[in-house]
């Protein structure tokens, strides 16, 4: 397990799948762009998963608008991040991480626990990587309720 890298750390680079199913989405496709927020989270479809995605599908206009992309990563394979995108409306990609490989890399693929059932999954993290393609930010643990509006607000601050 690696661990999570930290703010002033150059955030390890990737290519995934996204649901979009046409080129594959890599990190340096957004150089130069003010900020990333690359947002892990845990399983497609799910409660908390949902109301984080809305959230940020919410504010998306205001993200663009501080010059920030959106990712989304999870464990999912490109078809059900398809069906979770269609059916909530989520107009930036989500990124297939099937090997956790990427979620590795930045260190949110960890040992869960659940009722007592041991489990490797993702630990909901988000990370803002600024244009230079360092972590400017890192929302470790990140409980959902107002999480898309504290990263705006980070964003905002930053400007």
């Amino acid at each position: 397990m690696t661990d999570r890298p930290e703010v002033g750390a150059i955030a390890p680079e990737f290519t995934l799948k996204s649901q979009a199913g046409d080129a594959p989405v890599s990190l340096r496709d957004y150089q130069g762009k003010q900020a990333v927020v690359l947002y892990f989270y845990p399983k497609d479809d799910t409660p908390g998963c949902t109301t984080e995605s809305c959230s940020f599908r919410d504010l998306k206009g205001d993200y663009e608008a501080a010059g920030a992309a959106i990712l989304g990563v999870s464990l999912d394979d490109v078809e059900s991040h398809q069906k979770f995108a269609d059916k909530y409306r989520l107009t930036f990609p989500l990124l297939a991480d099937t090997d956790a490989a990427v979620s590795t890399a930045y260190g949110v693929y960890k040992e869960k626990n659940n009722y007592g059932k041991k489990y490797m999954g993702i630990e909901r993290t988000t990370f803002v990587i600024d244009e230079t393609g360092h972590i400017a930010k890192v929302f470790p643990r990140v409980k959902v309720d107002d999480h898309g509006d504290a990263v705006l607000e980070f964003l905002k601050e930053r400007r």
